[in-house]
Formats: structure tokens, C-alpha cells, sequence
């Protein structure tokens, strides 16, 4: 493979990446300095009911840098049985609906944080700009999908 398969765009989220670099960093803040570096203004969290509590810590951290907007898995209220089209009970996640609403609130960047298998991948296919991951659901090991591989 060859370099030109990258795009202008691709290289400049590169560059960010390895200025936003922190051996010793976490995660968030390695994201806080990968936004700063790219020169991001608004940031998005579509995050599972599950992790509210985790999406407000979050949303409140980043918030020290940037404007940040939170959507919840459940907005719009669609009852899942009308959404997937069979007997299920209760109101519907909707990743693409969270994708829209950060959309139409112009986000920069979003980040999933939590969502189920499949909704992560509806979220990042709808979503119109630059997605990363904070927290993946496992309930099995505690959000720690590479548990059993240790």
C-alpha cells in the first residue's frame, strides 16, 4: 500500500494524533489534546442509558475545553417493537437518531461512548464527522472486552 490512498483530511487527523501524543496520558487526555491540536470547538457524546453517570463526567471534563453536547441512547422515545419490527418490549435505542441530533447541533467530532454492539455501528456509519471511542460495552467482563486475552 501506498500514501496515496490518504486524503488531505487523513493526514492532517494524523499529524494531530502524533502531536496529541502523551505516553503517560489517558485516553481523555490524549482526546482533550488530539482536539486541541486539530482545533475543534464542539464536540458530541452519543452514550448508552447505562453509563449516564460516566457521559456527565466526561461531558463535564471536556466542557473545561471545548462546548461539548451529550445524547442519551433512548432519544426520540421509539418504542422498539415499531423500530424492529417485531414483539419487543420497551423504547428503542437509537444510534442514528443520536447521530442527527449532534448533526443538526454541529458537532466537530463525536465521541460513542458505551453503546451496544451494532448501535456503535450504526452511530459511526450516521454520523457526519470524525468518530472515535471512549468505552466499549462488555457486560460480561466489565467494559473490559480483552479481558479473557490477559
Amino acid at each position: 500500500m501506498d500514501k496515496e490512498i490518504y486524503t488531505k483530511d487523513d493526514i492532517k487527523i494524523m499529524n494531530a494524533a502524533e502531536d496529541g501524543k502523551m505516553p503517560q496520558g489517558s485516553r481523555v487526555e490524549e482526546l482533550i489534546s488530539f482536539s486541541k491540536a486539530m482545533g475543534l470547538k464542539k464536540i458530541g457524546i452519543a452514550h448508552c442509558g447505562m453509563f449516564t453517570k460516566e457521559a456527565k463526567i466526561l461531558h463535564d471534563t471536556l466542557a473545561e475545553h471545548f462546548e461539548v453536547v451529550s445524547v442519551g441512547c433512548k432519544t426520540g422515545g421509539i418504542a422498539a417493537k415499531d423500530l424492529l419490527g417485531r414483539e419487543v418490549n420497551g423504547i428503542s435505542c437509537n444510534p442514528a437518531g443520536q447521530a442527527a441530533y449532534l448533526s443538526e447541533n454541529k458537532t466537530e467530532m463525536n465521541i460513542s461512548m458505551g453503546l451496544c454492539m451494532g448501535h456503535d455501528i450504526v452511530f459511526n456509519s450516521k454520523s457526519d464527522v470524525m468518530t472515535t471511542s471512549i468505552l466499549v460495552k462488555d457486560r460480561k467482563h466489565k467494559h473490559n472486552p480483552m479481558k479473557n486475552f490477559e
